[in-house]
């Protein structure tokens, strides 16, 4: 019979040590007790409860059973890595990451700036034009889009951003189309569907520009197709080799 309380490494009475899957259980249990105490889930922008009564990261879009594995989901590494590309993301287009607690706020559905109590003035007359290079042939949309009356004292330019189809809850989410959100106090915000292809970063193809004397704005977007990347080249037919024992 095996001698359990004599074993090397523990006391006596204790039991069996713990295993490395049952420390890592632990340990995931410990933490999410601790957010359970201390994170109001009310107030998380990337929270969804489907219909199905179990809950979404619209950030890292996963799947949960409950409150509890949420939480224990976003004190991991892959929402972390996530929440930093996003910071990162807003900061270079200029515009701040959303503020939790904050629901529909003014900039969208993820409340991009804290809710002004100004009254909206409704929506400004826009104009979308469809463009085509006729060198590389890259499709593109211009908008362009009037503030005759905007606040200068909230905010000095309209401010864009891009939303997935799983952070809005307007429409059923399609994968096929994202969502271009262009905001101004004390305007509505006015939101564009647009196609969910890679929209190209380069300066020279990603632009804006704000007139302070006419209030128009413009921003123009180019797309990169699906595919346009090049693979790499197929390795071509073996040469010919003796066989292993017959090389010298």
């Amino acid at each position: 019979m095996t001698d359990r309380q004599n074993r090397p490494g523990q006391k006596t009475g204790s039991g069996a040590p713990m295993t490395a899957q049952e420390a890592a259980m632990d340990r995931r249990e410990r933490l999410r007790r601790l957010a359970m105490e201390t994170v109001d889930l009310s107030k998380d922008p990337y929270l969804l409860r489907n219909h199905l009564g179990t809950y979404e990261c619209k950030l890292c879009l996963t799947l949960h059973t409950n409150e509890g594995s949420y939480l224990a989901h976003t004190q991991g590494k892959k929402h972390q890595v996530n929440l930093a590309r996003r910071a990162a993301k807003d900061a270079m287009v200029g515009v701040p990451a959303p503020i939790p607690g904050e629901g529909d706020g003014p900039y969208g559905a993820q409340g991009l700036h804290k809710k002004s109590v100004a009254p909206r003035i409704g929506r400004p007359g826009y104009r979308v034009t469809k463009q085509r290079d006729p060198m590389t042939y890259q499709k593109s949309l211009l908008f362009e889009v009037d503030y005759p009356e905007i606040d200068t004292k909230v905010t000095t330019t309209p401010l864009y951003r891009i939303m997935s189809c799983y952070e809005q809850r307007v429409e059923e989410p399609n994968r096929d189309y994202q969502y271009l959100l262009i905001a101004a106090e004390p305007y509505e915000t006015i939101s564009f569907k647009i196609p969910n292809l890679d929209i190209d970063r380069n300066p020279e193809k990603l632009y804006q520009r704000w007139d302070p004397i006419t209030k128009h704005y413009m921003l123009q977007l180019c797309f990169n197709e699906r595919g346009e990347k090049q693979l790499p080249a197929l390795a071509g037919k073996a040469g010919h080799f003796d066989p292993i024992g017959v090389r010298g």
